[in-house]
């Protein structure tokens, strides 16, 4: 049944074929930026190296992803002889594929290896093609759907990719009175169609290290995929977690918001940014703006609490944005957003300077890779 969002939010289906390549080229480039972007956020003290590695690694698989759609959609709007469809993107408010088209590749995934084996290898694909055209003087579509259906199963077979849900995993940090991990998700959100990833420092008390302890490790990664909505706060994400597990106790949670993308061509978002986008009229490749958004919770002081008769638990107090009373609306210790964007856009933007964006940090690229960090 398809996701109640879905039935109601304004989607895009890319039908021609030029379209869909740009869209997936695009994309291609902007998970470039986005390392880039994270190394220079290291650099002024924004991440540490072992946060910029994690979300390193889910921008990759994010990589690996939509160059996984890119061969299942690269024949869209040609003959092929057969109704594959086109893919769906999220126009009005994310600029990303809808949820729906990660859960097929999910699905598509489980099925990879008796698809393989049903179509000829890529060397065979390569000689048909050339027998067709050097021969029959006609182009081989069909061979070329075939082709691109193969490349398609092989990169869900073989390559590291974001899925709807990325368990937890934790990472042993130091042993001083407690074990230290940090414990770090993602998810592929269905009500916002963005990918979100979540890093929790986290003090255990228990007997056994948390990753290998056959009780309490399942039950986590269960809680914080369930909790991981774009709807819930990070303070109720946190204050749940605390509660549930006596004997964890999570010290700091960021999320990570990657997107939503903004692109004169393909999205229809309203606001600032698209005038912006509009009238900077970038050349292909060039007309986008991302969004990145990091909330952080952090633990101030620790209370102890009654748990049944004779003995106590800890519990966390967290601290919120203090000013103008935000904390409590936000459930967030900070909130850091960014734009990533081209310097024609961002010419335009400081030139216009809306409302709004004074707060926000720019990392203006280069066609080359060059990144610039603007406040």
């Amino acid at each position: 049944m398809p996701d109640v969002k879905e039935l109601t939010v304004d989607y895009a289906a890319l039908t021609d074929g030029l379209a869909a390549r740009r869209y997936f080229a695009k994309f291609r480039s902007i998970s470039d930026h986005l390392l880039r972007v994270s190394d220079e956020m290291v650099k002024d003290g924004a991440l540490n190296d072992l946060d910029a590695g994690i979300i390193a690694s889910y921008v990759e698989r994010l990589a690996n992803t939509f160059q996984a759609l890119g061969h299942k959609y690269l024949l869209t709007g040609r003959d092929t002889g057969k109704f594959f469809g086109s893919l769906s993107m999220d126009r009005v408010e994310s600029g990303f594929p809808v949820h729906r088209e990660i859960l097929t590749m999910a699905n598509d995934a489980q099925q990879a290896a008796r698809h393989l084996a049903g179509l000829p290898s890529v060397e065979k694909l390569k000689d048909d093609m050339i027998r067709q055209i050097v021969g029959d003087l006609t182009p081989p579509t069909k061979l070329q759907f075939a082709m691109s259906q193969r490349l398609y199963y092989e990169a869900l077979q073989d390559k590291d990719l974001f899925w709807v849900q990325n368990d937890p995993e934790a990472l042993w940090q130091e042993n001083t009175d407690r074990r230290t991990y940090v414990v770090h998700w993602a998810v592929y959100d269905s009500q916002t169609n963005l990918p979100t990833i979540y890093l929790m420092d986290v003090e255990d008390s228990g007997r056994g290290p948390l990753p290998r302890d056959e009780r309490r490790w399942p039950e986590v990664q269960n809680h914080l995929i369930a909790q991981s909505l774009a709807g819930l706060k990070v303070l109720t994400i946190a204050k749940g977690f605390d509660e549930d597990f006596d004997d964890l106790h999570p010290k700091r949670l960021r999320r990570i918001h990657v997107g939503p993308m903004y692109s004169n061509a393909f999205t229809k978002q309203t606001g600032p940014l698209r005038e912006v986008l509009a009238e900077a009229n970038s050349p292909v490749g060039e007309d986008w703006a991302m969004a990145w958004t990091i909330e952080d919770l952090l633990s101030e002081s620790v209370k102890s609490e009654k748990s049944g008769w004779f003995s106590t638990v800890e519990r966390e107090v967290y601290a919120l944005d203090p000013f103008a009373g935000r904390g409590a609306d936000t459930g967030a210790s900070s909130i850091s957003r960014s734009l990533i964007m081209p310097e024609r856009p961002y010419q335009v933007l400081a030139e216009k300077n809306p409302a709004g964006f004074g707060q926000i940090r720019k990392f203006v690229v280069s066609p080359k890779g060059r990144v610039i960090s603007h406040r």
